[in-house]
Parts: structure tokens; C-alpha cells; sequence
């Protein structure tokens, strides 16, 4: 009776603030109350090492302890493919697709749809997240999606610029990929505006929720660090982005100047034979280490040797290796590009131009002041870093955008038609309107030939109805109750 609409003879009366409270309560207790089933997708994950790899897992992760059911489906890597599950029941699909470059799949929009769809069908996935603009497993995935009426959500971990042909073409897909995607999710403000410019979206859609670090997992030991000289530490993939070619300046300067100092490089990339040619040149193989690359759970034991963490880079959207350094508690002397200044606060962080010059000024006005002894203590920046930036906050942040995401329509292919011509141009809004056709007549085929119904439900290994959950609670319903007396 109460949502039935009033007559003539009822008394127009606003509602109460009691009502609309009550109201807005109970919308609010609902949203909590929902669980999505999410498909994180992506050609980046473990076993390969990287900043999206580590959101992916980390995110995925808080949301299963909220929950949630989240699955990940991923290119094979090597010998690991089919089904594996890693911590807490994280499902993982290692899918046979391709690799074509940087362990980024080829994509034709048509071999990966028969696998995803049965990923999304086997899972009842709701919810579709795909990760890195450098993905194109993840564009297929939203194309995909959009197809079978999911909702979906993107988020663009890398900052891009407009001016080359590599990043004109890598924009355009975007502008298509994103151009019905029902949210976006950026890891800074820098990185919003740049690909709200990209992909000429509506700000409104896009939200930023920044990366974390896992604080337990970088803790600092200034016991491992060698007081007889200052050692700087490096790690970063060995590429032209990274500012390698930067690195290679500051080294011999700084070397020739500081009889004490060294430097700790970690990574691998096609920029290593700069810095062995930098070593060669000026006799420095006692004093630049490269480690190569680096396994994630060996990062922090080499952090912890070093008093100062260097970053380079020439554009970064977020950059999780500056926050990981502070962390361990070093001085953080970074470039100022992209979205690092919003990274950390100014007592945390030295920020420089991109040029040889201004990086070996920070690196001299911190070294002054750590043989001054006029700098906090690993275990003060520790305690300040811990506070900035958790999981369990962007998982907090991330749910919000899932419980707006599932209330929103899927466009219809009529719509979706509509849309590709309109914001894409005559041109590429044409060739993809066509591409979007023959996928949908593609999934009409494949739905024929086998009918969802005839795809086995997979049992849930996370989620409100996860069989390792309900597992775990009979054996504790077993354990006798020290209380009952």
C-alpha cells in the first residue's frame, strides 16, 4: 500500500525527514547487502610481476574476505594453464590465447569470445572488470561483456600521450572499448584527465580510487643496511618510460663526487646494456649492483640495504615503487611527472624535474641531510606510509562503484550501435559498429550450438555461497564452544 500512488482526496503532505531517513537507510543497508560475482580480466597476472599484477591480486583478495565472488581469467603462461586456485579460493582461468607481444594477447575480437563466455557463463559473473589500457585481453573482455548484457568496468592503470602513432591507434581503441563501459576507475587525478582526453568520456562516469601497498609485506630493517657507505636503490623494469637513460647520468656524477655511495639496481628490460656500458666505462663494478629481476617477495630484502629510493621515471600514473620505498622507511627522491606528486605528502618525497641536473641536486640535498642525521626514522615514515593507502580502502571505494555499476542498464545493440557512430567517428564508429554485428551474431551462434543451460555451473570457491567457505564454518560449528560451560 505504501508505494501505491496517492489519490485525489489524499493530503498532499511531503514526506517526513523520519521517512526520507528511513528510506535511505534501508537503500544503504540493500547496497551492503549485495554480493557481485566479478571477473577481474586481464593479460597481466602472476606469475608475471608488475604493478597491475599485484592491484589485481591484492583487490581481489579484500573483496573475497567482504564476500564477494571474484574470479580472474588470464592468458596461459608457459606450462600454467586451465584452472588454478591461489589464496582464500581465488579462482584463476589460464586461458590458451596467444601471446603476440609484451605478454599481451593478439586480438581479432572473435577467438577469445567462445572462452569468455564460458568463463562468464560457468561463474554467473555479474560483473566484468578489465584491467590496462596495454591489455587487449581486457578491451575483448569488455567488448565481450557488453555483448551479453553484463555490466562492466575499466580500470587504466598507464598514462599516454597524443602525439604518436603508437598512441593514437592504442587511444582509439580505448574510445571504443570505453565508449558504453558503465564505469571507470583511474589510480590518480593526472591519470582521469588523461584518459577522460583519450577517450573524450564524461568525467561523471570516471572515479579515482589509488593503488596501495600491503604494509606487513614492506616493514623496515635499518640492521641490514651497510653504515659504511649510502647505498641508493633502483627498482624498476630497465626501459625507455623508466628513465634509464636518466639513471645512466646520475651515476658516474654522483659516484665521482662520493667515494661512500653505491647503487642497487633491480630489474631486468633492453636498458640494462646502458647501465653495464655506464659500470664499464667508469670502473664501477664495485659500487652499481644489477640484480636483475626481481620476484616479488625478494623487493623488500633488497629496499631495506638502501638509504635512499630513486625513481626516474619519465611518466607514471600512480607509481606503487615510491610507496613501497617509503614504506621501508628510505628517502624518496622521485621525478615530478604524471601522478606522483599526488603519491605522497612533501616530507616523504624529494621531487625533481626529468633531467640529470635536477635528480642529482635532490639525490645531493638528501645525502647532506642522512650525514646530518637530520632525516625521520625508518619506523616514523613506516608509521605515516601505513596510514595513506590500504586494500581493504580501495576494496571499500571499488564495492561502491560495483553497487552503482549493477543498477545501471546495458545498452541494447541497437543503442550500442548508436553510441559506437556517435562517439567514435564516421570511420572507426562504422568498421566497429559492423565488428560489434558480427560478434553479436557470433554469441547467437555459439549460444545455438551450445545453449547456456548446457554449460555446468561451477561450484563457488568464494562468496556468500562458496563451498571452501561453508567448509571452513562446519569444522568451526565442530569445535566445542570454551564458553558453554
Amino acid at each position: 500500500m505504501g508505494n501505491r500512488r496517492r489519490g485525489h482526496n489524499a493530503p498532499k503532505t511531503p514526506p517526513s525527514l523520519d521517512t526520507h531517513v528511513s528510506n535511505t537507510l534501508r537503500h544503504s543497508e540493500h547496497e551492503q547487502g549485495v554480493k557481485h560475482r566479478i571477473c577481474m580480466v586481464s593479460d597481466f597476472f602472476y606469475p608475471n610481476m608488475g604493478g597491475v599484477e599485484s592491484h589485481i591480486y591484492q583487490l581481489s583478495q579484500c573483496l573475497i574476505e567482504k564476500g564477494h565472488k571474484v574470479v580472474i581469467a588470464t592468458h596461459a603462461y608457459g606450462d600454467r594453464r586451465g584452472i588454478r586456485y591461489l589464496t582464500n579460493g581465488l579462482k584463476v582461468y589460464y586461458l590458451p590465447l596467444q601471446v603476440m607481444y609484451n605478454q599481451s594477447t593478439a586480438t581479432t575480437c572473435f577467438h577469445s569470445l567462445p572462452l569468455l563466455r564460458c568463463v562468464f557463463v560457468r561463474e554467473r559473473i555479474t560483473i566484468v572488470h578489465a584491467h590496462s589500457s596495454f591489455s587487449a585481453m581486457a578491451h575483448d573482455a569488455l567488448f565481450h561483456a557488453k555483448t551479453m548484457g553484463l555490466n562492466t568496468v575499466f580500470t587504466d592503470h598507464s598514462l599516454f600521450g597524443f602525439a604518436d602513432l603508437s598512441s593514437v591507434l592504442t587511444n582509439k581503441l580505448l574510445t571504443v572499448s570505453l565508449c558504453d563501459t558503465n564505469h571507470i576507475v583511474c589510480v590518480s587525478y593526472t591519470s582521469k584527465e588523461n584518459t577522460v582526453l583519450r577517450a573524450a568520456l564524461d568525467p561523471e562516469i570516471v572515479s579515482v580510487i589509488p593503488n596501495a601497498v600491503d604494509p606487513s609485506d614492506f616493514t623496515p630493517d635499518p640492521c641490514r643496511r651497510d653504515k659504511s657507505k649510502i647505498t641508493i636503490v633502483v627498482i624498476s623494469r630497465l626501459v625507455y618510460r623508466k628513465g634509464i637513460d636518466l639513471l645512466s647520468g646520475i651515476i658516474p656524477e654522483l659516484c665521482g663526487k662520493h667515494p661512500d655511495l653505491c647503487f642497487l639496481i633491480g630489474g631486468e628490460g633492453p636498458k640494462r646494456i646502458v647501465l653495464e656500458e655506464v659500470r664499464e666505462k667508469y670502473q664501477l663494478h664495485d659500487r652499481v649492483r644489477l640484480l636483475g629481476a626481481l620476484d616479488h617477495k625478494d623487493v623488500r630484502d633488497v629496499l631495506v640495504q638502501g638509504h635512499v629510493f630513486l625513481n626516474t621515471s619519465l611518466t607514471e600514473a600512480f607509481c606503487m615503487a615510491i610507496v613501497e620505498g617509503a614504506s621501508c622507511g628510505l628517502q624518496v627522491v622521485s621525478t615530478r611527472v604524471g601522478g606522483i606528486p599526488e603519491v605522497l605528502p612533501d616530507e616523504l618525497v624529494t621531487l625533481c624535474e626529468p633531467s640529470v641536473q635536477s635528480l642529482c641536486d635532490g639525490l645531493e640535498t638528501v645525502i647532506a641531510r642522512i650525514r646530518s642525521g637530520n632525516v625521520a626514522s625508518p619506523a616514523t615514515i613506516h608509521r605515516k606510509v601505513r596510514t595513506l593507502y590500504t586494500w581493504r580502502n580501495v576494496a571499500d571505494r571499488t564495492e561502491k562503484v560495483y553497487n552503482r555499476v549493477c543498477r545501471e542498464p546495458v545498452l541494447p545493440l541497437s543503442a550500442r550501435l548508436h553510441r559506437l557512430r556517435s562517439h567514435c567517428g564516421t570511420v572507426a564508429g562504422s568498421i566497429f559498429s559492423f565488428v560489434a554485428v558480427i560478434t553479436f551474431l557470433f554469441l547467437l551462434f555459439l549460444q545455438w550450438l551450445r545453449p547456456d543451460d548446457l554449460i555446468d555451473v561451477a561450484i563457488d570457491a568464494s562468496g556468500p555461497h562458496s563451498h571452501l567457505g561453508q567448509h571452513v564454518s562446519k569444522k568451526k560449528s565442530k569445535t566445542p564452544n570454551p564458553a558453554v560451560s
